[in-house]
């Protein structure tokens, strides 16, 4: 029996777990890959946003020589955090069922069963890709994750978005000898693009380096070819590879499965923002989880306030607790 077990091994989930030793909580933090999972699973060459002490979890100092830190510096960093105040956490291990009887929530995964007074769920939305739905997105050659650009040499390469991670795609697999097109929706370069990059893209398609389609979107992919729905009509060219930077979600049909309610729109779920706590007593959510489909919403910066909140009110509430039995 554990006074809060914590779904999900990223930095809020980490951060979680500070929270919860600092307070002589009893926790365990269960993860369904590899430590930080999804920022292992960030291009190898990604840099952060975020200078690094907006990256630092329970008040433990992210040193770096560098503005902006890099993804392994990230991923150094919270190892280090996570084994130097020896955090109890179970990699590789998902979790497949849950449910709540009087005040206890059993959690099942795949290797063991576990009861706790509490559950805090931090799963973050990088595991599930959104999809574009036309034909051909199952082919092989169709990726929604990307890592290095060298793979990527010489061929022909269409990627669809415009945010971040597209951009970087793009410019990436360009200077690899990549013949690079890009698909966009809207009319412009997204404004949220880091912005030492956004004039880098600009100016790659005003000289024609990279080539862009705009207000425009895929309509079908082949083999060796693929459909573009532009302006002027559908045209169809040549390709390797699609790289479809369309972003990505929560686990929604885990947060249904729960009991969590989500709104209609967005799907942000239910919860109090004080607390963190979901319509579900005892069940909390921290990180970006919170956002629903509105992924640009909470980050690691400003999401890891959720777990000392999330603490805080279980210590109210357990305290409250003992003077009524008292």
């Amino acid at each position: 029996m554990f006074d809060i077990l914590i779904i999900g091994g990223g930095p809020i989930g980490i951060a979680c777990g500070l929270a919860a030793q600092k307070a002589g909580l009893s926790f365990l933090i269960v993860e369904k890959g590899c430590l930080v999972n999804s920022l292992y699973n960030y291009p190898s060459t990604m840099t952060f946003f975020s200078t690094s002490e907006k990256l630092e979890i329970g008040g433990i100092p992210f040193v770096t020589i560098s503005n902006k830190p890099t993804r392994a510096e990230a991923l150094e960093y919270y190892r280090r955090v996570a084994t130097s105040n020896h955090l109890p956490i179970n990699l590789f291990e998902e979790v497949t069922g849950l449910k709540k009887e009087g005040d206890i929530f059993t959690i099942t995964t795949a290797k063991a069963t576990y009861q706790a007074k509490k559950v805090i769920l931090s799963t973050g939305f990088y595991d599930i890709a959104v999809t574009l739905d036309i034909p051909g997105e199952n082919l092989p050659k169709v990726k929604h994750y990307y890592k290095d650009p060298h793979y990527y040499a010489m061929q022909k390469v269409v990627v669809v978005g415009s945010s971040n991670s597209a951009i970087d795609v793009a410019l990436e697999t360009y200077r690899k000898g990549a013949d690079v097109t890009l698909v966009i929706r809207d009319n412009e370069v997204s404004q949220l693009v880091k912005y030492w990059v956004r004039p880098d893209i600009i100016n790659r398609i005003k000289e024609g380096s990279i080539k862009a389609y705009f207000n425009s979107h895929l309509k079908a992919i082949r083999e060796q070819e693929v459909d573009i729905e532009t302006p002027d009509g559908t045209i169809t060219i040549p390709i390797d590879f699609v790289m479809a930077m369309t972003g990505y979600r929560p686990n929604f049909e885990f947060l249904k499965k729960l009991g969590v309610t989500l709104a209609d729109d967005k799907f942000i779920p239910q919860y109090d923002p004080a607390t963190m706590e979901t319509n579900l007593p005892g069940l909390y959510l921290a990180g970006v989880v919170c956002g629903g489909l509105d992924t640009h919403l909470w980050f690691i910066e400003n999401s890891r306030i959720h777990a000392d909140m999330i603490v805080k009110d279980i210590i109210l509430k357990r305290d409250q607790n003992l003077e009524v039995r008292d």
